[in-house]
């Protein structure tokens, strides 16, 4: 173009090309199809686990087997009935409700409650707790 004068047009042809296609494209199945109608070699490998979930499979059976195999019972230990009857006899004596027991030792209700039926995992801090607000001794030999 010159810049002198009225604007003239450039007649030079211009060309858009695509890009090369990357390698995930190659493997495209259209891009092989193509490739085959073309002549061109492909060359195809099967890997051997291809398509399957071989690696999370096998060693689920493994832990699966394990599992069968295991005959003991794992259970969380309880409470004793002891444990539960001396914490209901000490707040009795005390003449406190289970919300005011719990409040006394910064717990929920439903914790008391849990002990005093016999559901609760035992914690030692919590029989600490309990001993320290009832004044009394919870656990071993009275």
């Amino acid at each position: 173009m010159s810049g002198v004068g009225p604007i003239s047009q450039d007649w030079e042809p211009v060309v858009i090309r695509k890009k090369a296609p990357n390698a995930a494209a190659k493997r495209d199945e259209k891009a092989v199809n193509a490739a085959r109608r073309a002549g061109a070699e492909v060359e195809t490998v099967k890997k051997a686990t291809a398509g399957t979930n071989k690696a999370a499979s096998s060693s689920t059976t493994l832990n699966t087997r394990k599992l069968d195999d295991e005959t003991e019972n794992l259970a969380h230990d309880r409470i004793s009935s002891d444990l539960k009857k001396n914490i209901m006899q000490a707040r009795m004596d005390k003449k406190m409700t289970q919300a005011q027991l719990a409040q006394m030792i910064n717990e929920k209700p439903q914790v008391i409650q849990e002990y005093e039926s016999g559901k609760a995992i035992p914690n030692q801090q919590i029989i600490s707790k309990l001993e320290r607000a009832l004044g009394t001794k919870l656990r071993g030999k009275k």
